[in-house]
């Protein structure tokens, strides 16, 4: 009779999921579109941006620019604070620096 496989043991591999794997995989997965990176550079270099300026900047519609907004605003990455009828954002360093600090603690 054929017994099933047994799976290969990995001794360095971690043995469950960590909270700090999960919070690195939920900041990642809200950088994992490129125009979210560049809205991220943007807004870190800028220090604050509206909407529409970040659709001056970028070839991307208004309507799409406030959806990246939305996921990255979410993840904790940046924050938004309502300004009459626009709304002013600007990255987050503290999770900037955390996120940072995650990756580097990643196994080269």
């Amino acid at each position: 009779m054929n017994e099933p496989p047994t799976p290969a043991h990995k001794p360095d591999a971690p043995a469950t999921v960590t909270p700090l794997d999960a919070e690195l995989a939920g900041l990642a997965r809200a950088l994992a579109h490129p125009a979210r990176v560049a809205i991220l550079k943007l807004l870190a270099a800028r220090g604050t941006c509206i909407c529409g300026e970040i659709v001056d900047v970028l070839p991307l519609a208004q309507a799409t620019v406030s959806q990246h907004l939305k996921v990255l605003k979410l993840a904790g990455l940046v924050r938004g604070e309502v300004d009459g009828p626009r709304t002013c954002y600007c990255a987050d360093p503290k999770v900037l620096e955390r996120f940072q600090s995650l990756v580097a603690s990643l196994p080269a």
